[in-house]
């Protein structure tokens, strides 16, 4: 049996397979290989390995975690989770059936693409989510932001850091009169009608082709697709959730730990506030120093 099985083997996975193994204890993490930035060209923010692609900076982070022997790296997915405090059982989709005391979920969420041409295309390179990672690269440029609900009046002060050139796409919603008027205040034009499809130029200036109106080109988009959890055992465990503007994140307490004893969460599946490979990792290294530390004697 092992002490800890890690459901996800991304950058807060990994980082609580390093504490677990640093502090001897028998951890296995299962991984599908599929993390929701490697449509990214480059990761940012991340002290000591800011600018580089984010399967470079896994695939050392996998290398390093070698030299533990305590940790086991396995390719797979995990299909069902069962069991309770100090007897979890989970089998993958190969059929093995795996034990633990303690379970960290940090398999992720996916990005639910709008049904319109070019923007799962563009996902990624043309079209971003967070100024945090990509604003720096391309700031001073135009910029376009997708509404997507009340949070994105937010948005349109936070862009300005680093952009005065900022157009909104209404895209349907009914932006409220007041709303108008301070985007109005600042400078910010609105375009309304739906955006019918993107195309792009190289590695960014998406234009957009709306239902009313010319085409519209910016230099990069930025949009809040809804999102949800990359996989459901979260559901058939009856784990408590949070809704947010975008989607549903599992409820964790300030030790990581889920609604079910002996079971954390970290990363993108359990973040409410800002996505980041930052706030992933130390996440995912409290988790992991949580869960060994509730097993202790």
């Amino acid at each position: 049996m092992d002490d800890v099985i890690i459901v996800g083997g991304s950058f807060a996975g990994l980082a609580a397979a390093l504490q677990l193994g640093r502090a001897r204890r028998k951890v296995t993490v299962l991984d599908t290989g599929l993390p929701r930035n490697r449509f990214a060209g480059h990761s940012h923010g991340l002290l000591g390995h800011d600018h580089k692609p984010p399967p470079d900076i896994l695939a050392e982070a996998r290398r390093q975690l070698a030299r533990y022997p305590a940790i086991n790296l396995v390719n797979a997915r995990a299909d069902s989770v069962s069991g309770a405090l100090d007897d979890f059982s989970v089998v993958t989709g190969g059929g093995e059936r795996l034990a633990a005391r303690r379970l960290i979920l940090s398999y992720g969420i996916t990005d639910q693409m709008p049904d319109v041409p070019g923007f799962a295309e563009s996902w990624g390179t043309s079209i971003v989510p967070c100024p945090y990672c990509d604003g720096f690269e391309v700031a001073g440029q135009h910029w376009g932001l997708v509404w997507s609900g009340p949070q994105s009046h937010n948005q349109v002060r936070l862009f300005h850091d680093w952009t005065d050139r900022l157009t909104v796409f209404a895209d349907g919603h009914d932006i409220p009169p007041d709303t108008r008027a301070d985007l109005e205040r600042r400078n910010t034009p609105i375009v309304d009608g739906r955006i019918t499809e993107i195309t792009r130029h190289g590695g960014h200036n998406p234009t957009l082709k709306l239902n009313v109106g010319p085409d519209v080109a910016v230099d990069i988009l930025f949009a809040h697709p809804r999102n949800k959890p990359s996989a459901s055992l979260h559901e058939s465990l009856g784990l408590a959730t949070v809704d947010t503007p975008l989607g549903i994140v599992l409820k964790v307490d300030e030790r990581r730990e889920t609604s079910m004893p002996g079971i954390y969460a970290a990363g993108d599946l359990a973040n409410p506030l800002m996505a980041s490979v930052t706030t992933a990792s130390w996440q995912g290294a409290m988790a992991g120093i949580f869960a060994q530390q509730s097993m202790l004697v």
